[in-house]
């Protein structure tokens, strides 16, 4: 996998802060039973880092002292870490709403018949991958028989509930575009998405989120091979708004690795770039949580922290804007 930093270092990108920290996003390990070509994580099924116990317990610690509204979990494939019921149930327990991105086919997977009921019971949002509504799309970008799989996926958590009129169930999609495009209209995108899939296979879901690919990773690292890093990232500089700046997730966000170290955002965190906050170099959740000056500025939600910048942030604010949350 080739070292984006040098690619990215040099930057124009408008120096941001932070607003008010609402999201604690935790990378729970890079073991995924997928290996897609889009995937800024790297994730695979012969991956080994998975947050262990004491880190587990750390954020537990870290929910019950920092007043976050929202645990969203990531990987990888966030379920496949054994601790995930664990951190899902303490913060069901302290009434944060939680998060999976789920990629679908793990509910398919032998050993997890219990993934989609634990989910409903404990009303877990569900933020799923899916590319594409045409069956050839998604398994150029995914892999053979990713889209079967994930169609069943759906079609197991809409008998629960989920994605459902008047259900308090939320299944969300996610679009990710292919090649070197930005995605298109969120909103005209999201109503195709909703009369295909359910002419098609009867299934249905609340909302689409487009996001923007990262020149990071296993996608980044596709993009110096085929010669079109230089072109992807004038696409990005050439599209880039301005009103996107206020809405990029990282103002509102911690993102935490598998480690439990404290990164911007998921993107930095894949590139090794921790959060400067309070000037540390490097910093654990564990010093967050016993530090008195770390303790205070936790206090103030983080609000004014500097965020670390660099070329990928573009993908952010290009165009309709992208975030995990889809478009700006």
């Amino acid at each position: 996998m080739r070292d984006m930093l040098p690619l990215l270092k040099k930057t124009d990108f408008p120096a941001i802060r932070r607003a008010r920290m609402n999201t604690l996003q935790v990378n729970l390990g890079y073991l995924c039973n997928q290996t897609c070509f889009h995937c800024h994580v790297n994730a695979g099924p012969n991956r080994k880092e998975l947050m262990d116990a004491s880190n587990i317990n750390l954020l537990i610690q870290l929910m019950e002292i920092s007043g976050i509204k929202t645990l969203d979990l990531t990987g990888g494939a966030p379920e496949m870490n054994p601790h995930f019921r664990k951190l899902v149930l303490a913060a069901r327990k302290l009434n944060i709403q939680v998060i999976d991105r789920c990629n679908l086919t793990i509910l398919e997977e032998p050993g997890y018949e219990w993934l989609a009921e634990f989910l409903a019971v404990n009303k877990v949002e569900v933020a799923a991958s899916l590319p594409c509504y045409l069956e050839d799309n998604v398994d150029n970008q995914r892999g053979d028989g990713v889209f079967q799989a994930s169609i069943a996926g759906i079609k197991k958590l809409n008998a629960l509930g989920y994605g459902l009129e008047d259900s308090k169930l939320t299944l969300n999609l996610v679009y990710n575009p292919q090649g070197i495009n930005l995605p298109p209209s969120q909103t005209e995108l999201e109503a195709a998405y909703k009369k295909e899939l359910f002419e098609r296979y009867g299934i249905h879901f609340n909302e689409l989120f487009t996001i923007t690919n990262q020149p990071i990773q296993r996608f980044g690292s596709t993009l110096v091979t085929n010669g079109q890093f230089d072109t992807y990232m004038d696409l990005l500089k050439a599209n880039f708004q301005q009103a996107n700046v206020k809405g990029v997730m990282c103002r509102t966000l911690i993102s935490i690795d598998w480690q439990g170290y404290v990164y911007d955002c998921d993107f930095n965190q894949m590139l090794g770039l921790p959060a400067p906050i309070e000037g540390e170099e490097k910093l654990h959740i564990a010093q967050l949580i016993a530090q008195e000056e770390l303790q205070q500025t936790l206090d103030q939600g983080l609000a004014g922290q500097p965020i670390t910048i660099m070329d990928h942030c573009y993908a952010c604010t290009a165009g309709q804007g992208s975030s995990c949350g889809g478009a700006l």
